[in-house]
């Protein structure tokens, strides 16, 4: 699989199978994410897996563990190859999730990239240091079964510091430099992304809005450091 995933961020069907269109060839690895999954169902989740693309089912489940572990079941037959859960659900809750589970890349989001340090004090009510949590909910998931974390691009290197580079850390907040960031706050280009240590980066609006998609798609790719990108 491809280290870039492009975030199919679309309300429907037919949107995302005309921006999947000129990638017939490619089979990049794509995200489906809470908006189209609930608007198109499983069923759109098969359909573009039967197409041959990768898909990372991003979800965020955070409920008690029972139920995660029966939803992540049911997951578990559309045969994605990577879903998440938050890990501020605890350790039970994940290992219930990896029950449900047992194969494919099983992630946890430790703090969403659109969290800043004041709202994790002032919202939040967490006083610790962002990285510290971030560290904190990323060794929980690994002494739980999971095979890596979503998080900024900002704590990979401590992530892996501290867990080891097989440790997967797929991060999101991810723009070229000419982009604006958007909502997100802790971000950075595919490039600086690489150099932090991140073993996949997600990346939305800086390809699905672009002029030309598939030409973004590569600029991500020869960006990261994939050589077949760069020598397209």
């Amino acid at each position: 699989m491809k280290p870039v995933i492009i975030a199919l961020d679309f309300p429907n069907r037919q949107e995302t199978m005309d921006f999947l269109q000129p990638f017939r060839d490619e089979k990049p690895f794509v995200k489906i994410g809470m908006e189209l999954f609930y608007g198109e169902g499983p069923d759109l989740v098969r359909e573009i897996k039967d197409m041959g693309y990768p898909i990372f089912l991003d979800l965020k489940l955070h409920d008690i563990p029972h139920t995660v572990e029966r939803a992540m079941r049911r997951l578990h037959t559309l045969n994605v190859d990577m879903t998440n859960l938050h890990a501020a659900g605890g350790s039970a809750m994940m290992r219930a999730a990896r029950e449900g589970y047992p194969d494919g890349v099983l992630l946890a989001v430790t703090q969403l990239t659109s969290t800043s340090p004041e709202m994790l004090k002032d919202e939040l009510g967490i006083v610790k240091p962002m990285n510290d949590i971030i560290v904190q909910y990323a060794a929980l998931a690994k002494e739980s079964g999971l095979n890596g974390v979503v998080c900024s691009p900002l704590e990979s290197p401590l992530v892996h510091e501290r867990l080891g580079k097989a440790f997967l850390t797929v991060t999101p907040g991810i723009r070229f430099a000419d982009n604006a960031k958007d909502d997100q706050k802790r971000v950075t280009t595919p490039a600086q992304a690489k150099e932090l240590g991140s073993s996949y980066i997600v990346v939305g609006r800086s390809i699905t809005k672009a002029e030309d998609p598939v030409a973004s798609y590569r600029r991500a790719l020869a960006d990261f450091g994939d050589a077949e990108a760069e020598n397209r």
